[in-house]
C-alpha cells in the first residue's frame, strides 16, 4: 500500500464509481467543517491487495494540508488497523493517526504520510540501471532508509506483550503454506499434488514451523516492507499493519530484506541483518546470540513467507482479479530456492522447486 496519486486522477475521473465511494462521500461530509475537507478533492491515493482503497482530500488545519480516507468494507480491518496504529504510536513508530472512524460501515479519515515510499526512492532511476534493480551494498540512501526501518523495528519488537494480538501460531503457519499447493501448483501449474510432493511439502512445513515456533515471539507487522514504508519525518512512516501478530522475531527482518518487488546484492542483506542482529542484542531483545543462527533462522523464516507468497499471488489473480502479481512469482521462486539449496534439510524442497520449474516450462509458465 502505497499512498500515492495516480497522475492527472481525481474522483471525477476516476473509474472507480461506485456503491462504497458515494458511502465514503457522504461518511466525510460531516466531518469536512472540522477538519476543513474539500470532499471535491477526493481521489484515489491507493489500493493493495485486499479489497481496501485509499483516497487524498484536500485538507486545512493542523493535520496537515491532505487527509486519507479509507474504504475497507468488512471483514477489511479497521478496528484492528486503529488498535495498532495506537500501539505503534506508543512504541515509538510513525503511523498515520486515525482522526474518524465508522467501524461498521469500514471508513476511516487518517493522517496522510505523503507520496513517496521507500520502494519508490529505493527504484529511482539510478537504480533501474542497475541489472534486475539489484543495489549495492556501497549505496548510502538505501542503507540510510533501511537501517533507520530496522531502528523503528526495533522499537516495535521491545513493546511486545503477549496476549495483545493474535499469535502466530502453528495452525496460522501452516495455513499460510497451504496456499502453494493449492495455488500455485494446482491451479497456476495445474498439476496435481501426488503422493510424493505432499511428503516433501509436509516435511519441509514441519521443518519451518518448528523453527519459527522454537525462535522468541514479539510482536510482528507481517507486511513489513519498502512498499509499505514512506519517506517521512520521522523516517519511516509505517502503512498496512491491521494484520500485526505476536509471532517469531526474524519475520519482519526476512519481510523487508527478502520483498515482492525489490532485489538486494547479498552484501546489502547481510549488512543490514548484522545491522539489525547487533542493534537487538544491544536493546535487550532476545536474538539468538550466535549470528549463524540467528542467520539460520531468518532465512528458514523467509522461506515460510515466500512459500506462501507463492499461493498468495496466484489466489489474488484468480479469485480477485488482480495478475500483474503474477510477474513477481520469479523472485519468490529464486528467493526459495537460494535458502533451500543451502541447508541439507531443505535439499528435498529444492528438487521439488526444480520439478515444478520445469512443469512451468511445459504450460508455458517462465520463471
Amino acid at each position: 500500500m502505497t499512498f500515492s496519486t495516480p497522475s492527472g486522477a481525481s474522483a471525477a475521473a476516476s473509474p472507480i464509481s461506485d456503491r462504497r465511494l458515494d458511502l465514503l462521500t457522504a461518511w466525510l461530509r460531516p466531518h469536512a467543517d472540522r477538519y476543513g475537507l474539500d470532499v471535491a478533492s477526493l481521489a484515489p491515493a491507493s489500493s493493495d491487495a485486499s479489497f481496501r482503497r485509499y483516497f487524498r482530500l484536500a485538507a486545512r488545519g493542523e493535520h496537515g494540508a491532505s487527509l486519507i480516507a479509507v474504504d475497507a468494507p468488512p471483514p477489511e480491518k479497521c478496528r484492528e488497523f486503529a488498535q495498532v496504529a495506537q500501539l505503534l504510536a506508543q512504541a515509538g513508530v510513525h503511523v498515520p493517526r486515525v482522526l474518524e472512524v465508522d467501524f461498521d460501515a469500514g471508513f476511516m479519515l487518517v493522517t496522510d504520510l505523503g507520496t513517496q515510499s521507500y520502494l519508490h526512492a529505493l527504484t529511482g532511476a539510478q537504480v533501474e540501471a542497475q541489472a534486475e534493480a539489484r543495489i549495492e551494498a556501497g549505496s548510502t540512501v538505501p542503507r540510510t532508509l533501511m537501517r533507520a526501518a530496522l531502528d523503528a523495528l526495533i522499537r516495535w519488537q521491545l513493546a511486545s506483550r503477549e496476549g495483545v494480538l493474535p499469535p502466530f501460531d502453528e495452525a496460522f503457519l501452516r495455513r499460510e503454506m497451504e496456499l502453494m499447493p493449492e495455488w500455485f501448483i494446482e491451479r497456476h501449474l495445474n498439476q496435481a499434488v501426488d503422493d510424493n510432493t505432499r511428503g516433501v511439502l509436509d516435511r519441509t512445513f514441519a521443518l519451518l514451523v518448528a523453527s519459527a515456533r522454537a525462535q522468541p515471539q514479539v510482536f510482528m507487522l507481517r507486511d513489513f516492507m519498502p512498499r509499505n514504508l514512506m519517506i517521512a519525518t520521522p523516517n519511516p512512516g509505517v502503512l498496512d499493519f491491521q494484520d500485526a501478530v505476536h509471532g517469531p522475531i526474524t519475520y519482519d527482518v526476512a519481510s523487508l530484506l527478502r520483498d515482492a518487488f525489490l532485489s538486494w546484492d547479498e552484501a546489502f542483506e547481510l549488512d543490514c541483518f548484522v545491522y539489525y542482529w547487533e542493534r537487538a542484542k544491544k536493546a535487550g531483545l532476545p536474538v539468538d546470540p550466535d549470528f549463524g543462527e540467528f542467520f539460520r533462522q531468518l532465512e528458514w523464516m523467509g522461506l515460510q513467507r515466500h512459500i506462501k507468497v507463492l499461493g498468495l499471488f496466484c489466489r489474488i489473480n484468480y479469485r480477485d482479479g488482480k495478475p500483474h502479481y503474477l510477474a513477481d512469482l520469479p523472485r519468490f521462486i529464486g528467493y526459495a530456492r537460494k535458502v533451500a539449496e543451502r541447508y541439507r534439510p531443505l535439499g528435498p524442497f529444492a528438487k521439488l522447486l526444480d520439478q515444478l520449474e520445469g512443469r512451468a516450462i511445459d504450460v508455458g509458465y517462465t520463471f
